[in-house]
């Protein structure tokens, strides 16, 4: 049965995040995806796409550090919570490199004219 306070599992712990340390995660992040966006071939869109990326990134990124027992190289941390900086660009690059080979190569097509 479940208590009267919610759900089990939010029973021990509460994340909370301000908005202004939120608002420098999506800093933090958007400029880590538009590094990578750059690294990895482009994509279009705009910031809210660099923030996307530079989230996905991050997640990519600090998977295959710890798969491959690599360090963290450089980290900020925003009121407890860490943001792998440079795995997040290498992620995010990584991640838009296999978007581009998925879809068959960046979103711009150059005509030859006969």
């Amino acid at each position: 049965m479940g208590n009267a306070h919610g759900p089990p599992f939010a029973a021990g712990s509460s994340m909370t995040l301000t908005l202004t340390g939120l608002l420098i995660l999506l800093v933090i992040a958007g400029i880590c995806g538009a590094i990578g966006r750059a690294i990895g071939g482009g994509t279009q869109g705009g910031f809210l796409v660099s923030i996307a990326v530079g989230f996905v990134g991050a997640l990519l990124g600090s998977f295959a550090a710890g798969y491959f027992h690599l360090p963290e190289l450089v980290m900020i941390a925003v009121e407890g919570r860490a943001f792998p900086v440079v795995w997040s660009i290498i992620g995010a690059a990584l991640f838009v490199a296999v978007i581009h080979l998925i879809s068959g190569g960046p979103s711009r097509r150059f005509r030859s004219y006969p």
